[in-house]
């Protein structure tokens, strides 16, 4: 359950790098994805009919609209009230990014426009840093989730916030998502066995050289990912231990 609305899928997809609308709309039929994200600067909230909206079917995808270039807590929620205002779902991805190099989001002025939005009656999710006090901060404000980051945004770099990524994943309430920096479909399946309840790909997939392969190969990672999470691990070892007993089978032969 996310917000309230359960979803079959845990793969969330975005719209932005893609080369064309149609091989987007190749890639978010491939995944399997019932939650799309998308930025609210690259929509015209006075047109009806727009290039990216037009090639989301909104019987498939709930459309979750993000507040990407925002930079401050006031700019997030300008955003956000605007999209509802144009008959956009009241969901909203919380983005404040002041920082035009490595785009870390703005801690401070995230968690004010969380406090803010939620008041107002949206279903906010945030994206932040991988920090286990500012998750807990927005999990008691309201958010209906959280999305850490596994490295920075686009960098395809894996789950470098491995540790701080599990520490949020036991002590949260609420879904967490992990978000930005998964390169490969094997980076899914590691956030998902490490017991997140969700990913969002984008880059990973939009700028491949076959998206909707590399779609597919996400949805199949992230089931991949749960099922393992599901099932249990076996303990990691500092030693070997064998799979075989060592002796005894020999005992008495001639």
């Amino acid at each position: 359950m996310l917000g309230g609305r359960a979803f079959e899928s845990r793969l969330i997809v975005g719209t932005g790098k893609y080369s064309s609308p149609e091989l987007m709309a190749d890639a978010l039929a491939a995944s399997a994805t019932e939650l799309v994200t998308v930025a609210l600067r690259r929509i015209d909230l006075d047109a009806p009919s727009n290039p990216i909206t037009d090639f989301i079917d909104g019987s498939k995808y709930l459309l979750l609209p993000n507040t990407s270039g925002a930079t401050t807590a006031r700019e997030a929620v300008r955003l956000a009230q605007l999209a509802a205002s144009a008959g956009l779902p009241t969901w909203i991805k919380v983005e404040v990014i002041p920082d035009p190099r490595y785009l870390m989001p703005d801690p401070l002025e995230t968690l004010k426009a969380c406090e803010i939005l939620v008041k107002a009656g949206f279903t906010v999710l945030p994206y932040i840093q991988a920090d286990p006090v500012l998750a807990k901060r927005l999990e008691d404000v309201g958010t209906a989730a959280v999305m850490p980051l596994a490295s920075p945004i686009g960098s395809g770099r894996g789950l470098k916030m491995k540790a701080a990524l599990e520490i949020i994943i036991e002590q949260s309430t609420v879904p967490v998502i992990v978000d930005a920096g998964l390169g490969v479909p094997s980076h899914a399946a590691a956030a998902m066995e490490l017991g997140a309840d969700a990913v969002l790909v984008n880059t990973a997939i939009a700028a491949a050289a076959h998206p909707a392969r590399m779609a597919e190969a996400f949805r199949l990672g992230v089931l991949a990912g749960r099922a393992a999470w599901l099932a249990g691990r076996a303990p990691e070892l500092t030693y070997a231990a064998a799979s075989s007993p060592l002796t005894g089978f020999l005992s008495g032969a001639r």
